[in-house]
């Protein structure tokens, strides 16, 4: 009888939990039609998606975009005004400008990402740790981050780079550890609000550990903001590697990169504009789209900026 019993009991339980998980992929379901619906709403967002798609998608697939290969070299054809052989001109020793444009969307897209994920890989656990903790440990990492702060970007860019050398891995290093105190910050205030809920008691009482309780409960409720910072963050690490890139700190020669193009073509911007202006507006519009798609995101995860 009372083998029966716990039999039934199994199968009673088991049933409940696959009632559960049903419930749960529900709602995630409901989530996630509701944050695309508010996400499609915003055009901005639309536009930027479009934009970030094709630029990611030359980052990708640049050899075989590109009409010809980036350094390839035409004494003949130098400085040529764009024209349906060049779409967007030539530079000044014969390189199509478009082909390097394609090519140094590769570079952006890396640099951007990478240097981001830096920033959050350092940023969020110091953040987490600072806001949970408090007291000793608030005090220390916040002051750290209050003296990164206190420099401007660039200037710190650019002293990492000095010490590190020019090159584009060390690029990613320096705007990760200068973009790194936005996220520091930005996930200390989400789990100092969030550190007092309910269900962070409930996982106390329980008995788990403190660093379940940060990672495992606090962390994926505070992940919305820092998801939309990130590809805020992109945008201004793009920027970043634009900057070191004019001042030949960035990706080194020959490889193709929009601001040591932009850097070039300054020198030559009355005898050929095309030199500067397409790198330049290549970095405005991708910027401009991950601005745009960033505050879509903005506005679709956060439930108090939500449309009826």
């Amino acid at each position: 009888m009372s083998t029966e019993n716990n039999t039934q009991k199994q199968d009673t339980r088991a049933d409940q939990e696959d009632l559960q998980r049903y419930i749960d992929s529900s709602r995630l379901s409901v989530r996630f039609s509701r944050f695309m619906r508010q996400l499609f709403r915003n055009r901005g967002a639309i536009f930027g998606l479009i934009v970030v798609a094709i630029v990611v998608a030359c980052a990708v697939f640049s050899p075989l975009l590109a009409p010809y290969p980036p350094n390839e070299i035409d004494s003949i054809n130098m400085l040529l005004p764009p024209s349906t052989e060049h779409l967007m001109g030539t530079d000044d020793i014969g390189r199509d400008i478009l082909s390097r444009i394609i090519f140094g969307a590769r570079i952006s897209t890396i640099v951007g990402i990478v240097s981001i994920g830096i920033a959050m890989l350092l940023g969020i656990p110091l953040g987490v740790i600072s806001g949970f903790y408090g007291g000793t440990a608030d005090s220390i990492i916040m002051r750290i981050m209050d003296v990164l702060l206190s420099f401007p970007a660039l200037v710190l860019a650019l002293f990492i780079m000095a010490v590190l050398g020019p090159s584009a891995i060390n690029a990613m290093i320096a705007i990760g550890v200068v973009y790194t105190p936005n996220f520091a910050r930005l996930a200390r205030a989400n789990v100092l609000s969030i550190r007092e809920m309910t269900f962070v008691e409930a996982a106390r009482s329980i008995g788990f550990s403190q660093w379940h309780i940060m990672f495992r409960e606090i962390l994926p409720n505070s992940i919305a903001p820092l998801i939309v910072q990130a590809s805020l963050g992109v945008a201004y690490a793009i920027l970043m590697e634009a900057a070191l890139g004019f001042l030949g700190l960035g990706v080194q020669p020959p490889t193709p990169s929009w601001g040591s193009m932009l850097s070039e073509g300054r020198v030559l911007l009355k005898l050929a504009p095309w030199y500067s202006t397409f790198p330049g507006l290549a970095i405005f519009f991708t910027v401009l789209a991950l601005n745009l798609f960033g505050d879509g995101l903005r506005e679709a995860l956060d439930p108090r900026l939500k449309q009826a």
